[in-house]
């Protein structure tokens, strides 16, 4: 027994070396993305940085590692083969709830996960110890004040991070404005000198000087003098930052760089429990019982061992410190950082992360009805001053492709560490993702980078995320409730078949995401370099060869679709049928997202041009959309009649269609390299040939309906009418196909 346990721990430090890779590879954007999207230095630069940052906080994250043991449940009250059952139950549910959330494209957060896994397994459990033993309470089995705090800490600190980002945004944009060169002869020496004293605050004289590394006499120093220090600190560094200022060092740049490496000590400081907090905790049980059980079963050894804080050794902290470093230099995650991270606060307008939702358009109609309400309270030209703090037009960025200014991005680290290093500090697993996420969305609403236009979709992200809380939350607990409760009367068998599962899950899941990034990358990249473009010129001409690829690969997509909904029908087989409709809805959504980004490249083009072909922009829109829409009226009577298995279409409706079909397969094979190629030699032909074919299509039609009115029977009125719909919708196909043609056309002219 004692080895199939042995095994259990080496399976969960496996998958806690997993879980720093994934883990970090996908947070590496929380510290990294202001400093790259600032474009502050190379990222190399930036990584190097970072990676000192996150080496010291996983050696100094020790303390943290107590919420895995005693955090939430009452180890002195669980046995070995207990404890051993909801740890594995934790990272069993975590793989399998991550997979499922990443696949469904929700919002997730790895702190959440954890907490709310652990207090689902030991809930269960809790349970059925008190079930079978009366004198037992729950009291007694959850530490339900530190579990409750835990909560409302990673809640709070949503709300807290949105509203402290947004006041010092706002306080920050009208000191230095967007031309902060011009306005930060004075006051940038005092940003650096608060922003040094509030960093050095929280990670040096609360972070390292409560460290154990340090000597008994040096943590009783700072703890006495700590406001001395800060005085001390704030004086020196001001006067430093302005000393740097005057020789033309940009301070803003400096506040940045040292904000990534506060903001990744802070992350690999708090979340690095969440990957390997509760594989270690299981590592000191086995140890425990295989030292002291002397005879005890494993129901009978009690985890006492687990009420004492945690003694990480040193050795295990810096191994996680370079693991979360090769993943960040090596996941194409985390080099493709900018990919969504930067455009979540970005200073212009580009294609949103999230759609539109009712509630989000009723509370940006509600604030938008109070704010000006309440900007009527105050003198104009108060007013007039306050705007002019926020002309748009002054704001210096380092290159074409920064998404906001230094100023932002020092905010959104400096903010962002302070508070997740304070939740450390408390012990608080804050939520690193959600803090960093709400921080930039605050900033970007005091910076007025939510216009009109776009403060519909931001709000959306925000009740996302808000929203994915509570639902991973629930999730978390209820799978890892049924996982454990399932172990616990399973057995070994139960808990090898789980393991079994986590493995296939990790492989099917590397294996979907390397497919999703080759198929999306290319077109995203040409999105964001388009977006981050200045030169209206060279954004039309990235618009066109946008536009192109679309109406080209939309084309190809109803061609196939086409093909493959006449090969359903013919040969009755569902399965087609029934992955044809999956395709079509999935390519309606991303149509939608399409037409939006190639709207914002046409805002971003030069305004004659944009004016002159903006009604064949739209019919070229139009017209994709109507392919899948047409498609959608061919397919679904189709699809019923074989799902229903009704009559099989007639041999002589389908010679009889032959010739239309391939027909319809050579107009649309060559409108497709038209558009692929810009070469329109053959428009003509191609739009004659295609009223041509739509002629012989109503002659068909005439003669089909004929043949319909002279049956003398009704057997064969159910496929009749599917096929008479088939006629009808192929023509429509062929209109559609003109209209794309042309619009293509007249839209790529010189």
């Amino acid at each position: 027994m004692e080895t199939i346990y042995l095994c259990i721990v080496i399976f969960l430090l496996c998958l806690a070396v997993f879980d720093l890779f994934v883990g970090v590879s996908n947070d590496a954007v929380n510290f990294l993305q202001s400093a790259v999207g600032a474009r502050v230095a190379a990222f190399r630069t930036v990584l190097i940085i970072a990676s000192v940052g996150v080496v010291l906080g996983a050696v100094l994250s020790s303390g943290m590692m107590d919420v895995a043991r005693h955090g939430i449940m009452m180890p002195d009250r669980y046995s070995f083969h207990e404890v051993m059952t909801i740890y594995l139950a934790v990272m069993v549910t975590d793989v399998i709830v991550l997979d499922v959330f990443n696949t469904l494209g929700m919002p997730t957060s790895t702190t959440v996960s954890l907490v709310f896994e652990l207090l689902g397994g030991t809930a269960m459990l809790a349970i059925l110890k008190v079930m079978a033993d009366p004198d037992l309470d729950y009291g007694m089995l959850l530490n339900s004040n530190k579990a409750l705090q835990v909560i409302i800490a990673i809640f709070v600190s949503v709300a807290i991070s949105f509203v402290v980002g947004m006041v010092v945004m706002w306080i920050s944009r009208v000191v230095f404005t967007f031309n902060y060169k011009k306005h930060s002869r004075w006051g940038i020496a005092v940003f650096g000198g608060i922003a040094f004293t509030a960093l050095s605050y929280f990670i040096f004289m609360k972070g390292i000087g409560k460290s154990p590394y340090l000597a008994e006499n040096i943590r009783s120093y700072i703890d006495d003098n700590t406001n001395l220090l800060l005085l001390l600190t704030f004086v020196a560094s001001t006067v430093v930052m302005e000393v740097l200022h005057l020789l033309k060092v940009n301070i803003f740049r400096f506040t940045v760089l040292m904000g990534t490496f506060a903001l990744a000590m802070a992350f690999a400081g708090n979340d690095l429990v969440n990957f390997i907090g509760v594989p270690l905790a299981g590592l000191d049980s086995y140890q425990d019982y295989a030292a002291n059980a002397h005879g005890a079963g494993i129901d009978g050894f009690m985890m006492s061992s687990l009420m004492e804080s945690a003694k990480t050794p040193p050795f295990y902290l810096l191994i996680a410190g370079v693991v979360m470093i090769v993943a960040m230099a090596t996941s194409k995650k985390a080099q493709n950082v900018i990919k969504t991270s930067v455009d979540l606060a970005r200073q212009d307008e580009g294609d949103e992360m999230f759609g539109s939702s009712r509630a989000a358009r009723a509370i940006v109609r509600f604030f938008q009805n109070v704010i000006e309400s309440v900007v009527r309270l105050f003198p104009i030209g108060f007013r007039q001053w306050i705007n002019g703090r926020f002309n748009t037009a002054d704001v210096v960025l380092k290159d074409d492709k920064a998404a906001f200014d230094v100023v932002r991005a020092a905010v959104n680290l400096v903010i962002a560490s302070m508070l997740i290093t304070f939740g450390t500090n408390h012990k608080l697993p804050l939520s690193t993702t959600y803090v960093t996420f709400m921080v930039a969305m605050g900033t970007s609403l005091a910076d007025r980078a939510w216009s009109r236009e776009s403060a519909v979709f931001r709000v959306t992200g925000v009740l996302s995320v808000i929203g994915g809380w509570f639902i991973t939350a629930g999730v978390a607990f209820l799978t890892c409730a049924l996982v454990c409760l399932c172990m616990w009367y399973g057995g070994v068998a139960v808990q090898v078949a789980f393991i079994a599962l986590v493995v296939f899950m990790l492989i099917r899941s590397n294996r979907q995401y390397k497919r999703k990034q080759e198929a999306t990358k290319k077109e995203d990249d040409s999105f964001r370099l388009m977006m981050r473009t200045r030169d209206p010129e060279l954004v039309w001409e990235m618009l066109r060869n946008h536009v192109r690829n679309t109406q080209s690969k939309v084309c190809r997509f109803a061609l196939e679709q086409y093909n493959a909904v006449l090969d359903g029908f013919s040969m009755e087989n569902v399965k087609t049928l029934r992955t044809s409709d999956r395709s079509l809805r999935k390519e309606l959504d991303i149509l939608k997202k399409y037409r939006r980004q190639e709207m914002l490249g046409l805002k971003r083009s030069p305004m004659e041009i944009a004016v002159e072909r903006n009604t064949w922009f739209h019919v070229g829109a139009n017209a994709d959309q109507q392919y899948v829409y047409t498609l959608r009226r061919m397919l679904q009577p189709i699809k019923e009649h074989v799902d229903n298995n009704f009559n099989p279409v007639p041999a002589a409706y389908v010679s009889e269609y032959e010739p239309v079909r391939r027909r319809v397969n050579e107009l649309m094979k060559m409108t497709c390299e038209a558009i692929e190629t810009n070469r329109y030699e053959q428009y003509r032909s191609v739009l004659a040939e295609a009223d041509m074919c739509k002629d012989n299509l109503s002659v068909i039609r005439k003669v089909h309906i004929n043949r319909m009115q002279q049956s003398h029977s009704n057997k064969t009125m159910q496929v009749d009418m599917v096929y008479l719909n088939l006629l009808q919708e192929t023509q429509q196909l062929l209109s559609v196909m003109r209209h794309q043609l042309r619009s293509a056309k007249k839209f790529m002219e010189e």
